[in-house]
């Protein structure tokens, strides 16, 4: 055991050692701050085009994971190949299902508005060519030739039936045969005197006559079809010359591209087609509602316009796309719909990309947490990555009672390289109950919360406050801040060796003690700007903290710092607040008595204490039993207790406080209350070392000056925690002013000593402690137990139990 001086309960950084006066004048050329294992694991990934090379970054919150992904992913994907832009086109063949097309990077935008003014100088030359002399006199021969025809086929028809007495007239209903009279037709009252017989002969001669209308109708019918193909093939030709050299045009500027070509074709096959819509001879379809007529929204060009879903002109390099919301719709894109007279429609101009759709080719990131619970997000993610394809799809088809018929995009191929930020327990659950997961993310890129205290590191420290202060118009720290702030990344990490990888918690420092530096008007940040920050941090969240301290010292709870007593000890506890913690003092008590129920501790009777404390206490029991319970059994009850603990209780660090305890409750030997202890122990004793060592010792610090500090008290912590000592300023000047001691034990026979001031002794030749001891008084008591509760050997063990004080007498068999 060891009295520590104030030289081992903090490290300080000598601001000498620094090339500069403040950072504005730091020349740095080694890299910034960064971990060297995560920064290396996801440069792997980066360059390993393999299937399932795609990275999951893990790490505490702060560790700089996503600012070196960032950083990572931005310097190789400025060095790779721009992809190719996507455009959806409207298919033709199969409306429900638009054709994706890729162009390169540049070439969508012009090719959509190639196909604005396409149609544009259709609508123009289409009606043109229609007006045309050549057009009109063409047409005119086919009329007039088809006229001709007709007319002469009725005429003849007609004469048939004037030669078989009959006239000719049109109806509503088509071509009526009358019975004429002379040159005109027959009156109907001339027409009823005729006999019968007559009357029959007209009859029969006009059913005949009839036959051969029909027959030359249909003729005139089938000519008139003629007609009317000759009209069109005329007017597809007319029309084929206005558009034919524009699209050609189009085809030469995108011979290379077989898909355009294609789609091309089906164009003019569709304009020629449907040349009413460009001579705007089509009528306008209306929607009737209650009776109402309202004209249609549908644009009658819809079907050659181009949906440019992916637009890379900008670009340079591949993409790195951050989608901070990933929702299935924002990953794999959306069908979109507008809404017209209480319907709802779509098209192929509303098919919106998603983020997987703008990463393709280059690179996606993502928060793990937020694509888990993300409804359907994973398995989108999944099924991309697996399939190598991103396929637009209405996620409420799944879950509809009956089907709806709606647009079916055509998948397009995939090559992203995915990397997800998130905690390290998210990817140890993955990894075991997803087994899609290990086969997809096959590299892990793990940040660590410290690193080490070297000259390297400490350099970097420095790099890092002078580009955050560059970045972000900070003022430039003195070399003295800096030191202050390497101090501090030491505190964080409770360890003198290390320094924190918290670059966020180091980062919100700088900005804090650049406020008070503007406060103070100063032109650079000072230390006491910086120990201002500090003292503020804490201030801030300290208030638990000093509503503790304030009970302690009106008494409300009862801790002693001054004095002596048997089986009552103060330990040390910290309390974790989520953004601070703080160590608080609490009062332990042990009772022994007759018995054979070994330790009892109350907390865990009760269900106030978890498994960890649980198993302290256990291995207290293992030390006692080594020690004083070779001999004879361990015949002792006793109980443990955390005085006015009203909360759970769980951790090892007081299960060698409870051994002190148990000791001095056995030996009677008062323990000064003026000393708090902390740390674990196994069962040789040995006391291990736990964590919160700085808080601790700073509550109960904190305790002492309020109560008065008397130069006596102090805390007693394992000696393989003096590492990370790491204790506030005050509390260091305390200890070198001999107010307050701090001493470090290795065993539980050191700390015995140091609380109680007498030796705990070591077994002699004849295997007894030596008398006076703790050892030996501890070892008499349990002795005295047994005899008692055997009844001295003698005695029935019944009886003993009855009448603990009672011997029984010694008589003739």
């Amino acid at each position: 055991m060891k009295k520590l001086k104030p030289a081992d309960l903090r490290k300080t950084c000598d601001p000498s050692r620094f090339p500069f006066k403040t950072t504005e004048d730091y020349i740095f050329e080694h890299e910034p701050l960064h971990q060297e294992r995560g920064v290396r694991a996801i440069e792997l990934g980066l360059n390993v085009k393999a299937d399932g090379f795609n990275i999951f970054v893990c790490g505490a919150a702060g560790t700089g994971r996503n600012t070196q992904v960032n950083k990572a992913v931005s310097d190789i994907a400025s060095k790779e190949k721009t992809p190719d832009d996507w455009i959806y086109v409207y298919n033709f063949i199969q409306e429900d299902e638009p054709i994706a097309i890729r162009l390169p990077a540049g070439r969508g935008v012009i090719f959509k508005k190639d196909m604005e003014e396409l149609v544009e100088e259709l609508q123009v030359e289409i009606p043109k060519a229609f007006e045309s002399e050549d057009y009109e006199s063409r047409k005119h021969e086919l009329l007039k030739e088809y006229k001709k025809k007709r007319d002469s086929v009725l005429e003849d028809v007609e004469n048939k039936a004037f030669e078989e007495g009959f006239v000719l007239k049109q109806s509503a209903t088509g071509v009526i045969l009358v019975p004429r009279s002379g040159d005109e037709a027959m009156p109907s009252e001339e027409y009823e005197k005729l006999s019968k017989s007559r009357k029959d002969k007209i009859e029969k001669k006009k059913h005949q006559m009839h036959i051969r209308i029909e027959k030359v109708l249909s003729d005139v019918r089938a000519m008139e079809k003629v007609a009317k193909a000759k009209i069109k093939d005329l007017e597809k030709e007319v029309a084929l010359f206005s558009v034919k050299h524009i699209i050609d045009e189009l085809r030469f500027k995108y011979r290379e591209f077989e898909d355009i070509i294609e789609y091309l074709n089906h164009v003019q096959e569709d304009i020629i087609g449907n040349l009413d819509t460009f001579k705007g001879e089509s009528e306008n379809s209306q929607t009737v509602m209650f009776g109402v007529k309202a004209p249609s929204n549908k644009n009658t060009f819809l079907k050659y316009e181009v949906n440019l879903l992916v637009d890379h002109r900008h670009s340079k390099g591949a993409p790195v796309i951050k989608e901070a919301n990933p929702t299935y719709y924002n990953l794999l894109g959306r069908i979109e719909y507008v809404s017209h007279f209480g319907s709802m429609s779509t098209d192929f101009t509303m098919i919106a990309p998603g983020a997987m759709h703008k990463a393709n080719g280059g690179y996606l990131i993502l928060q793990a947490m937020d694509v888990l619970t993300s409804f359907m997000a994973w398995d989108a993610l999944k099924r991309v990555i697996k399939n190598h394809e991103v396929k637009v799809e209405d996620i409420n088809e799944q879950f509809r009672l009956i089907t709806t018929t709606s647009l079916k995009p055509r998948p397009i191929p995939a090559d992203i390289k995915v990397i997800m930020v998130g905690p390290p327990w998210l990817y140890q659950m993955l990894y075991r109950f997803d087994v899609d997961f290990r086969k997809m993310f096959k590299i892990k890129a793990d940040f660590d919360v410290s690193m080490d205290r070297d000259n390297e590191k400490i350099n970097k420290y420095a790099a890092f406050i002078k580009v955050r202060c560059e970045e972000e118009g900070l003022r430039h720290f003195d070399r003295s801040a800096v030191a202050r702030v390497v101090e501090y990344g030491s505190r964080l990490t409770e360890d003198q060796k290390k320094l924190s990888a918290m670059f966020m918690s180091v980062a919100d420092l700088l900005r804090e003690a650049d406020y008070w530096a503007g406060k103070d008007s100063s032109e650079y940040v000072d230390v006491p700007h910086v120990d201002k920050a500090i003292q503020e941090k804490i201030y801030r969240s300290s208030l638990i903290e000093e509503k503790m301290v304030e009970y302690i010292e009106r008494d409300i709870i009862m801790i002693d710092v001054e004095g002596e007593a048997v089986g009552q000890v103060n330990g040390l506890a910290v309390l974790d607040m989520g953004e601070y913690m703080f160590g608080k003092p609490s009062r332990i008590t042990a009772r022994t008595f007759m018995g054979k129920s070994g330790v009892v501790d109350i907390e865990r009777q009760v269900k106030m204490g978890g498994n960890i404390h649980s198993k302290g206490v256990m291995i207290l029991s293992g030390y006692l039993g080594e020690n004083f319970a070779q001999e004879r059994p361990l015949s002792l009850s006793a109980s443990i207790c955390f005085e006015q603990s009203y909360s759970g209780v769980d951790g090892d660090s007081a299960s060698s406080t409870e051994v002190y305890c148990l000791l001095s409750s056995l030996s009677g030997a008062p323990i000064k209350q003026g000393i708090a202890v902390t740390g674990s122990m196994n069962q040789h004793g040995m006391v291990q070392p736990i964590g919160g060592v700085n808080e601790k010792i700073e509550g109960f610090y904190h305790v002492c000056r309020i109560k008065g500090l008397d130069g006596k008290q102090g805390v007693m912590i394992p000696e393989k925690n003096v590492k990370h000592l790491m204790l506030k300023e005050e509390v260091v000047q305390a200890v070198k002013k001999g107010k307050f001691n701090i001493w470090a034990v290795s065993s539980v026979e050191e700390g015995i000593e140091i609380l109680t001031g007498k030796k705990f002794g070591k077994r002699g030749k004849s295997g007894r402690f030596p008398k006076g001891t703790i050892g030996y008084l501890v070892e008499e008591k349990l002795k005295d137990y047994h005899e008692k509760i055997s009844g001295d050997g003698n005695g029935s063990e019944k009886e003993a139990r009855v009448f603990p004080g009672k011997k029984k007498k010694k008589g003739k068999k």
